[in-house]
């Protein structure tokens, strides 16, 4: 069998010979000129020997002529063009977008090369353009949302020690007032109130000033473990059942402290959303070659569309106490673990929230 079968050329040891065009277009014509002047020479054995010469004379010179002309012809019609059409072409390569061809005027097959090529070239100018409009834009924008960053964390971080301080009146008043006194019950609401403010504050200081991920190879299923443990404390007093199946997945590289206050977010939000009714909460793992997927899943009453496409923007919440970070900063902890978050909801019958994560280690 030719172990050779099957593969390029140049490795079984024959190798492509480069041709100049115009030997390719001689070629063809010299055979059929060939054939005519043998022809010719058949024709005239009938013929005188000095009136043989003659036609033969006649023929060779009238073959010559041939080809120059075609030659020349091409040269004119073919030959220039392509050239220049292979100076465009490196122009085009060094990043010049405003070049065109000349023979694009022409009305023939050439002229339709020419102005395809001109078009390609226009689109390319054209794609690039945009593409640098909309390079500027987002980096004005990453621009513009960098200082805010750096304000809000500013601002975040001097709030949050007066807050400190005025719930440590508020517990201190709150001890030396009489227990039948009716202002308790409003210094509770203003504990509350002052505890919700800080919880914004921390979650907006945890996404301008993100602390550096401790990554390291870690068991995903125990990471999970954990947050469905706390996740039940809260369920308990609702009616709602936390339920995840016993899995071994292999080792992934992850923050373990960072996908556990992301996967409790969920659930959290989960059991929420059954509170009314009661239901279930169910964790599901699903793995291929490449990434390992945790999805959280609630029987509750399902996100309308018109407030699903949002929910992932900071500030945004349908909780009365809710500070409408949790979500937006589940989806900038994932996606700095190069994985993402992906959601889809049924009014009536619950909601899926799928965390996809890069494999990056396997278990021993």
């Amino acid at each position: 069998m030719d172990r050779g079968f099957g593969m390029p050329k140049e490795r079984r040891g024959i190798r492509r010979v480069r041709m100049n065009w115009q030997v390719k277009v001689l070629l063809p014509i010299a055979a059929v000129l060939l054939d005519g002047l043998l022809l010719f020479v058949l024709i005239s054995l009938s013929l005188r020997n000095s009136d043989r010469d003659l036609v033969l004379v006649i023929a060779t010179g009238g073959a010559v002529a041939i080809c120059s002309v075609v030659v020349m012809v091409l040269a004119v019609e073919v030959r220039r063009p392509m050239l220049e059409l292979q100076e465009k072409i490196a122009e085009v390569r060094e990043g010049d977008l405003h070049v065109q061809v000349d023979f694009a005027e022409r009305n023939d097959e050439i002229g339709d090369l020419g102005r395809d090529f001109n078009d390609m070239v226009r689109q390319l100018r054209e794609s690039r353009e945009e593409i640098q409009r909309l390079h500027r834009t987002q980096m004005s924008r990453a621009e513009h949302l960098a200082t805010l960053g750096e304000m809000a964390a500013g601002l975040a971080h001097e709030i949050r020690n007066p807050l400190a301080g005025i719930a440590g009146v508020m517990d201190i008043i709150g001890r030396d007032l009489p227990h039948d006194n009716p202002a308790r019950a409003v210094l509770g609401d203003v504990r509350n109130e002052v505890l919700h403010i800080n919880r914004i504050v921390s979650d907006l200081l945890e996404i301008a000033r993100p602390k550096a991920a401790d990554y390291r190879d870690a068991d995903l299923v125990t990471t999970a473990e954990h947050a469905a443990m706390f996740a039940r404390e809260n369920a308990h007093h609702v009616q709602v059942e936390v339920v995840m199946p016993a899995e071994k997945l292999p080792l992934i590289r992850h923050d373990p402290g960072q996908i556990h206050q992301v996967l409790l977010n969920l659930l959290l939000n989960a059991v929420q959303a059954c509170h009314e009714n009661g239901g279930t909460v169910r964790m599901e793992f699903e793995q291929d070659e490449e990434t390992v997927t945790v999805a959280v899943n609630d029987s509750g009453k399902g996100i309308p569309p018109e407030i699903l496409q949002n929910i992932f923007r900071p500030f945004f919440t349908t909780k009365g106490n809710g500070t409408g970070l949790g979500l937006s900063l589940a989806r900038r902890i994932v996606e700095d673990h190069g994985g993402r978050i992906d959601v889809t909801s049924w009014l009536g019958k619950g909601s899926r929230f799928v965390i996809t994560l890069p494999k990056k280690a396997t278990s021993c």
